[in-house]
């Protein structure tokens, strides 16, 4: 991948974040968990913050590359997120530390 290609594809990234960080519609998010449009299935992209935060989230099964369902999406507040058969309560702190994409 050249410079130029992926420049192009961090804009258009950078795009649908400000889409629902504005509160439109996105048929596609990728960013924070703690800033997710809609319930729905989501992929776990990265998993940020310190390495105690990192090392709970492993714990719980919340590892880049899985998938898992956002239950009950509250822009900037708490939400829930089903995965492998058990339901996560995670708070704003926790969820936004949590970079995920729709599928």
């Amino acid at each position: 991948m050249t410079l130029k290609e992926l420049n192009k594809k961090c804009i258009c990234i950078a795009k649908k974040v400000q889409q629902c960080t504005r509160g439109e519609h996105c048929a596609q998010h990728h960013g924070p968990l703690s800033e997710s449009c809609h319930a729905g299935k989501v992929k776990i992209c990265k998993v940020t913050g310190d390495r105690k935060l990192c090392a709970r989230m492993a714990s719980l099964g919340v590892l880049p590359g899985e998938e898992a369902e956002l239950i009950c999406p509250r822009k900037g507040a708490q939400c829930l997120l089903k995965i492998h058969g058990g339901t996560l309560s995670l708070d704003k702190d926790m969820s936004s530390n949590i970079i995920v994409q729709s599928v």
